[in-house]
């Protein structure tokens, strides 16, 4: 037997992007583990991850090309050869392109984080191809604009430092089932004396475990950070030196917070005065003494109308208190911007001869049921969806599902699996896994920069998103030498070596070793150095001011709540949240046995009061609706979700629910106050037994 250790890295939408050891026994990868030696990984991965093998090997892998011969959404396929697939394929393109390049439309987002298998050779073919652009805006664009607004660029705190802090603010998120290596951090600054403290609207895992748990109304965060300047500035506890040497608008800002009561952020926020004030003080008062503080935002709280908003408040608060000033202070939303990527390599945005239509992912059912006007342009034609899953993942599905059903739009898919997505496919090829190509990865809760080598052959005929995409550029007559560069040689223009922070970047000595981590400073922001325009942290924002939207920190009631919308709410009266289940991640792995088994089956957490003025017991089977759709899960009836709110974990594909749909048959194509993403936990629904 020949036994061998290949080193990998997670490919999933995860901080984390864990170093992976894959041990390969006659070319069958047996076993994946986290590397011991990887720092922010320590060997640990988590439940999903470490059976990765379990869906490498899946019985029901796409193993080769297929082409439908049923009903769209039957899901009805039969085996075709790669040339057909690939003919097939190349000549509809060219009769779209004919009439209208971008009548083409890719779609995809992170079923892989790689900076290879994700946009490389396919944003080259899409450039070269004249196809319409796609904004992906599914996940995190709302929080990155109102970061950038403020801070300037997506740096912050190094997840290594967290565990030095004395108090950490755990905003929106749940690290437990989302970015567990975080969680290790905090864990430790726990055991070393910090108090942590949870704010969510659901008492989720990581909120049981936290010294304190803040459970505001979905859509608040803002006015929370709002009062949280008011009770500093109030009580002195700013850090003056630092707000004159690197802030912008503090005069401005003073002002505004003192709109902010605790009484009226309470209100606003469905909350105590005591927690206003307490929270603060908590956070002000530490770091007066000179303590680090650091907040954990992440991305539940900007699926609101005013997330970026939400996100821009609260990254005010490290510089208000100088927070900044230590390693262990300041706020992590996401580390991506410390990678230097060299994206007009990788992408060759100039290969695009004209300017070209942005079609946003998040509105897609809007935008495949509408027809061709001045000013929205063609009709989409064709689709090609790969590292994504939008029947599923999509908000406001029913309108999905109805635009992948148009019988007149041509739909390629990518992929390991037959998700709900697939079933609308015309052609079907299969994809891939992390264990069979090559690939590179940035991460956006660590600063390491990651290798991931192939450890077995393809299994049946798969073949990487990057082999996909020159074969049909050979077929559409690309010939460009950009399109005949292998995995490795895109691999190698990843980073940029002439910045400082990579200047040691060299692809083959990064896959002997799996990771590297960036030459970055421990506290970014010490001596401010902001990647605004004015080089501050900025309180007040011009360039916001600019794109029509309030200079200064605000709050932006939810589309749906019972005080902004109180004629909504007498018919749907209940706020709805869809956060990650802990077995999946997004619709990743929702289709292995083993974890779907353990997540059981949809469910519906409601709080006693709400449950019990609609005679639903623990266990019932119930409907959620609104004017958007209805979907049915097991109610579960517990205080984790507080009154008027429900909570259904997500995403479950919906060939595996009971009636064949999930959370999105609620949700909005409606988008934030910025960056244009969705408003997925912006949902008002009425829940009833079945």
């Amino acid at each position: 037997m020949t036994t061998s250790i290949v080193r990998a890295t997670c490919p999933h939408d995860c901080p984390d992007t864990c170093a992976l050891l894959v041990t390969v026994e006659d070319g069958v990868a047996t076993q994946v583990r986290g590397d011991p030696d990887h720092p922010t990984t320590a060997g640990v991965l988590c439940t999903k991850v470490s059976r990765y093998t379990e869906r490498t090997y899946h019985a029901d892998r796409l193993l080769h090309p297929m082409k439908r011969v049923g009903r769209k959404g039957e899901g009805r396929f039969e085996r075709i050869s790669w040339d057909e697939a690939l003919d097939t394929i190349a000549a509809r393109l060219k009769d779209v392109a004919a009439r209208d390049a971008e009548a083409i439309v890719p779609y995809s987002y992170a079923g892989t984080m790689g900076l290879v298998q994700g946009e490389s050779m396919a944003a080259r073919f899409f450039n070269k191809l004249g196809a319409s652009l796609l904004d992906r805006t599914i996940c995190a664009s709302a929080g990155a604009a109102g970061y950038k607004y403020t801070v300037g660029a997506r740096i912050g705190t190094d997840v290594e430092q967290f565990q030095n802090a004395k108090l950490i603010l755990i905003w929106g998120g749940n690290p437990i089932a989302s970015n567990l290596h975080f969680w290790m951090r905090a864990q430790e600054a726990k055991r070393r004396g910090a108090k942590l403290i949870a704010i969510d609207p659901y008492r989720s895992l990581t909120a049981e475990k936290c010294h304190q748990h803040i459970a505001l109304l979905p859509g608040t965060d803002a006015a929370l950070a709002l009062g949280m300047m008011h009770v500093l500035i109030r009580d002195n506890l700013v850090d003056e030196d630092y707000i004159a040497r690197h802030t912008l608008g503090y005069e401005a800002l003073k002002e505004r917070a003192a709109e902010w009561t605790p009484q009226r952020t309470a209100d606003t926020c469905g909350i105590s005065v005591a927690e206003v004030e307490q929270l603060a003080r908590d956070y002000g008062s530490l770091a007066s003494q000179g303590e680090p503080v650091a907040i954990r935002v992440n991305y539940g709280l900007q699926r609101v109308r005013g997330g970026g908003m939400a996100v821009r408040n609260i990254a005010c608060l490290p510089a208000l208190v100088g927070a900044w000033r230590y390693a262990a202070g300041g706020v992590q939303l996401s580390a991506s911007d410390t990678f230097p990527k060299n994206g007009a390599a990788l992408q060759r945005p100039d290969l695009l001869g004209k300017p070209v239509r942005t079609i946003n992912m998040s509105t897609i059912g809007d935008a495949l049921l509408q027809e061709a006007s001045p000013e929205f342009g063609p009709k989409i034609e064709a689709l090609i969806v790969y590292n994504s899953n939008p029947v599923a993942v999509a908000p406001e599905s029913p309108k999905v599902a109805q635009g992948f059903a148009r019988e007149d739009l041509f739909t390629v898919v990518l992929e390991h699996f037959q998700t709900d997505t697939a079933d609308y496919a015309d052609i079907l090829l299969p994809a891939t896994t992390q264990l069979e190509h090559t690939d590179i990865h940035a991460t956006y809760g660590h600063l390491y920069m990651m290798a991931n080598n192939p450890a077995i052959a393809p299994l049946g005929e798969a073949k990487p998103n990057t082999e996909v995409f020159r074969l049909l550029a050979q077929r559409m007559g690309f010939d460009d030498p950009c399109f005949r560069e292998s995995d490795d040689e895109l691999a190698a223009q990843a980073f940029n070596s002439k910045d400082a922070r990579a200047i040691h970047f060299d692809w083959d000595s990064l896959k002997r070793k799996g990771w590297q981590k960036l030459n970055a400073a421990d506290a970014p922001f010490a001596q401010g150095g902001f990647a605004t325009p004015s080089g501050k942290c900025e309180f007040y924002s011009e360039r916001m001011k600019a794109d029509g939207l309030d200079p200064l920190p605000t709050y932006i009631p939810p589309y749906e709540s019972r005080v902004s919308n109180p004629e909504l709410a007498k018919r749907y009266p209940l706020a709805m949240i869809s956060p990650p289940a802990r077995n999946f991640l997004n619709s990743t792995f929702v289709n292995v046995q083993s974890l779907r088994d353990t997540e059981g089956e949809p469910h519906l957490d409601m709080h006693p009061i709400d449950a019990a003025q609609r005679g639903i017991d623990d266990g019932n089977q119930v409907r959620i609706f609104n004017d958007r759709g209805s979907f049915v899960a097991k109610a579960r009836v517990t205080d984790k979700a507080r009154e008027g709110l429900v909570v259904g974990l997500s995403i479950w594909w919906r060939k595996f629910a009971a009636d064949g749909k999930n959370a999105n048959e609620v949700t909005s194509q409606r988008l934030t106050d910025m960056g244009n993403a969705p408003t997925f936990y912006d949902v008002l629904v009425q829940v009833q037994k079945v």
